[in-house]
């Protein structure tokens, strides 16, 4: 069949679980992807049984079935970014960080611990295993308990001491940090630090109760606009803007008794 006359659209691949609500993870990525005009794939890590109410169980997948996914799609896709969310296991990220070599043009690490209900999503050995993989990833976007936890430190109070751990991150061989400190009292303000310096987002609070899948939508935002072709200052600060619409989007919604989802729309 001749192709020439194709239409190119850029490929991104989502490696996360699944979210039976449909509000995080894989089902929250490719909304995201395909709100922004990417094709998405994915590998899922684990199925979940959950709702805005909590997590009800969680079946990790073996190591050699993700491995297999991300395979299948790197042999046949040109893959422009990755974005790499819940991976459960320790062994499920040291085969997700075998799956990735040679390495993609770009991969964004939302290291994710724990549901937005607080339900832990990791197992033993998770937070040595991901520090492992930290250094083969261009971007990492923790929230302020995930930072805590990967640089062995207590939870950052203050944008200071948030921007003191994401340098500790880069020593420990992080090559970007995007720290989220939306749990932080007055505006929401996020730090992007490099080796180079620090740009820092802030944007007025969005009251609303509907949150389920935030970091989820902002890492594959971002990971959606490398592969469209942005610098890694321009595609945070889109995702930043997309993810804050989302956000304004699903306050309007009441789906389920719990926190609900955002609501990606180009």
């Amino acid at each position: 069949m001749d192709r020439g006359d194709a239409s190119v659209i850029p490929v991104a691949l989502t490696i996360a679980g699944s979210d039976s609500g449909g509000g995080a993870g894989v089902q929250a990525d490719l909304k995201t992807f395909a709100a922004l005009g990417v094709y998405g794939t994915s590998a899922i890590t684990a199925i979940t049984a959950q709702n805005t109410l909590g997590v009800r169980l969680v079946h990790r997948a073996p190591p050699d079935v993700v491995a297999a996914q991300i395979a299948a799609v790197r042999e046949d896709f040109a893959i422009a970014a990755v974005k790499i969310g819940m991976l459960a296991s320790a062994d499920v990220v040291e085969a997700v960080a075998a799956a990735l070599d040679p390495a993609p043009r770009f991969v964004v690490l939302d290291p994710v611990m724990a549901a937005s209900s607080g339900d832990p999503l990791s197992g033993d050995g998770f937070i040595e295993a991901l520090r492992a993989l930290i250094p083969k990833c261009d971007l990492l976007t923790p929230n302020l308990s995930e930072a805590a936890a990967l640089a062995g430190m207590p939870q950052a109070r203050s944008e200071t001491e948030m921007a003191a751990q994401a340098r500790g991150l880069i020593d420990g061989g992080a090559r970007a940090v995007l720290m989220k400190g939306g749990h932080l009292d007055g505006d929401a303000v996020d730090l992007l630090v490099t080796a180079q310096g620090l740009r820092r987002f802030a944007a007025p609070r969005i009251n609303s109760r509907n949150l389920h899948g935030t970091g989820c939508v902002l890492s594959s935002a971002i990971a959606a606009n490398v592969a469209l072709g942005h610098d890694l200052v321009s595609a945070v600060a889109e995702a930043k803007a997309f993810t804050r619409r989302a956000i304004e989007n699903g306050r309007r919604h009441n789906l389920g008794r719990g926190p609900g989802p955002l609501m990606p729309a180009p």
